[in-house]
């Protein structure tokens, strides 16, 4: 088995400082930086207070050494790509997706152009509370509304219990929905090329 923690801290963009005291109860960055380097015991409960802080599930935090994954090789910037000094295991988008505290992820997928989307697009959502809507201003939001159906698009307004939505299709009417039980609001991107 391959211990996985430092590699998915580091696409986090966590220290070992900032994982330790995001764990519950807070620990040392040494004690951390053991269990990443298998200097220590990583038993079942190291694992589930980490996968918490990390916000990943813990079954993920190893994986077997015959299962070939993929490498980030480069990085790109302003310029031409940059190879990294060494590649570095890349983080599956499941894997990144922190569950919210209403729910898991959200995933919507797309079928035709629509605004900035392409057919075969994977919009991933994050619930939040209808109170927390200012958080989500003028990002893509995914609402539910009466008779199991739901509004995507551009969260432009927030009044007392009614949220104000700019569908992503052109030349639509802003859609108004009174008093939605979550929004769901973009997260990430997943696009076959």
């Amino acid at each position: 088995m391959i211990n996985r923690i430092r590699e998915i801290r580091k696409a986090k963009g966590l220290t070992l400082a900032d994982l330790a005291e995001a764990c519950d109860p807070p620990t040392t960055a040494q004690t951390i930086g053991r269990l990443e380097t298998g200097m220590r015991n990583l038993s079942i409960n190291w694992m589930d207070r980490i996968g918490t802080a990390l916000g990943v599930d813990p079954e993920i935090l190893v994986r077997s050494d015959e299962q070939p994954r993929a490498q980030v090789v480069a990085e790109l910037g302003l310029s031409d790509p940059e190879a990294l000094s060494a590649p570095r295991e890349a983080i599956l988008p499941t894997e990144m997706a922190a569950q919210s505290d209403d729910g898991p992820m959200l995933v919507l997928e797309v079928t035709a152009s629509v605004g900035e989307y392409r057919p075969g697009d994977m919009v991933w959502l994050k619930q939040i509370q209808p109170d927390d809507a200012a958080s989500a201003m003028n990002r893509d939001c995914l609402i539910p509304r009466t008779g199991g159906r739901f509004t995507f698009g551009r969260l432009i307004d927030r009044r007392g219990t009614l949220v104000g939505i700019l569908p992503s299709q052109a030349g639509n009417k802003q859609q108004v929905v009174d008093n939605p039980p979550w929004i769901a609001v973009a997260t990430m991107l997943v696009r076959p090329l």
